[in-house]
């Protein structure tokens, strides 16, 4: 299992982690940030568990990130 952690406030909108990982991210419409898909939001850190398969993408989403707000734990 994976834990996904996003500072969201941070994000620029750049769309790179949306080009990674299409599944897990999408930009919003109403500002656009990107949003993790699936997660719960407290004081604006987004966090999900998702499970191993997801892991190069993610890996991948979270290099990607220009501004470095994605964090990636192993559970």
């Amino acid at each position: 299992m994976i834990r996904i952690t996003q500072y969201r406030e941070k994000c620029i909108g750049c769309n790179a982690c949306v080009e990674a990982s299409p599944f897990r991210w999408r930009i919003s419409r109403k500002d656009g940030k990107c949003v993790l898909v699936g997660a719960k939001s407290k004081n604006n850190i987004y966090s999900l568990v998702v499970g191993d398969d997801e892991l190069q993408a993610i890996i991948k989403a979270s290099k990607n990130c220009p501004v470095n707000i994605i964090r990636i734990e192993e559970l």
